[in-house]
């Protein structure tokens, strides 16, 4: 059925010029030189249909397909280019992306969607380096974009430029909090929430910037707004639940978290944040089935439940599990401190046939403590073992 209304959407134009009836000629004694028969495209606006239906699905590659025809057919499509841009972000093609998005800017001058996918897609150029240093100015340039976009939405008037505004400051603390300006990410955060208090969105960036400075109260008030903005997104409230367990009220957190993984059973984040919680309450049997069943849906983009998994195994002895799992996590989130001491802990010790590497332990309490040099845990592991 799927397929067989995709081609009813791309056959669509070709269809309707093919059903149009001929013209009558007369005969002619002489001799009519060949014409080429006119190749009959459907049109762009059913290529951006079927764009946008293989996006939502997370089909990318199916998407780009289609955005690029349609963009073929009409380079100044504000839906193609828009397609188009944000297709090649979701395949890290972020030079091309920022082409396709300028261009947008250029077609469409009072769009602002464009220029929120512009900067956002400076942002995922930068977070997607491996060397940081051929991309320092991609959040200056992401900032020099909203400003822009902030000028077009000053010359709005009506309904909309509150909303817009919104956006605005939403991407903008994106961005400083991609740039470690923690007070300027939470400042556009609230001023994007005042404007549109209603969007669960905003109240999740907001909570996870107070979370990230140490502040769990505000953390908390914001996450347990969004989800009472927005109670069927498994994301807020499986974040809600976790930060209810880190505060310690781990009795709130459980029938959240248990929700969240109701709600979405293939949602890798939901069902994975479940064990997080449940590991917080001392419930390793939940943790590690939830923990497993989340890296079964998605195995690279939450290093955080490898870090988990890892301390399961850590807490039972199992060290070459706790290792394996750790490195894991390590890997794939090679800035966090947390990660890296839990590692160099698993390595200090020793059980049965797995003796202690001090040397590789001593080597991972130091690359923690270069990425936090407060970090307290790492500088007693290095003073145990030097």
């Amino acid at each position: 059925m799927k397929y067989s209304l995709i081609l009813a959407l791309l056959c669509l134009g070709t269809a309707v010029a093919q059903t149009a009836p001929a013209a009558t000629t007369k005969p002619s004694s002489a001799a009519t030189p060949t014409q080429a028969t006119p190749v009959n495209h459907p049109p762009a606006g059913n290529y951006i249909i079927v764009g946008n239906m293989y996006y939502e699905q997370g089909k990318y590659d199916q998407a780009y397909v289609a955005f690029r025809a349609a963009n073929e057919i009409d380079p100044l499509n504000r839906a193609a280019l828009l397609g188009l841009g944000r297709t090649q972000v979701k395949l890290r093609l972020y030079a091309p992306a920022i082409t396709t998005l300028k261009s947008l800017t250029r077609a469409a001058p009072q769009d602002i969607s464009g220029y929120i996918a512009l900067s956002q897609a400076y942002q995922q150029q930068y977070v997607g380096s491996s060397d940081r240093k051929t991309v320092t100015d991609n959040l200056s340039q992401a900032l020099n974009v909203l400003k822009d976009a902030e000028t077009v939405v000053a010359s709005q008037a009506g309904p909309d430029r509150d909303l817009n505004m919104s956006k605005v400051l939403n991407d903008r603390g994106s961005v400083y909090r991609l740039m470690g300006d923690a007070a300027k990410a939470i400042d556009a955060f609230k001023q994007a929430s005042t404007l549109n208090p209603d969007n669960s969105l905003i109240l999740f960036n907001l909570g996870d910037m107070y979370s990230a400075t140490g502040d769990l109260p505000q953390a908390i008030s914001s996450l347990q707004q969004a989800v009472i903005t927005d109670p069927r997104d498994a994301y807020n409230r499986a974040y809600y639940a976790k930060l209810l367990a880190l505060s310690g009220n781990v009795t709130a957190a459980r029938p959240e978290a248990a929700q969240a993984a109701k709600l979405a059973p293939t949602n890798a984040y939901a069902v994975g944040e479940y064990g997080v919680v449940s590991y917080l309450g001392k419930d390793p049997v939940t943790a590690r089935t939830q923990l497993n069943q989340a890296l079964a849906l998605d195995s690279l983009r939450y290093p955080e439940f490898y870090y988990y998994l890892g301390r399961i195994e850590l807490d039972a002895g199992n060290l070459q599990a706790a290792r394996e799992n750790l490195t894991k996590a390590a890997a794939l989130g090679s800035n966090t401190p947390e990660y890296l001491y839990y590692l160099g802990l698993s390595y200090e010790r020793s059980s049965g046939p797995l003796v202690s590497d001090k040397k590789t332990a001593l080597d991972y309490y130091q690359r923690a403590l270069n990425l936090n040099p407060s970090y307290q845990a790492a500088q007693d592991g290095l003073n145990r073992l030097k």
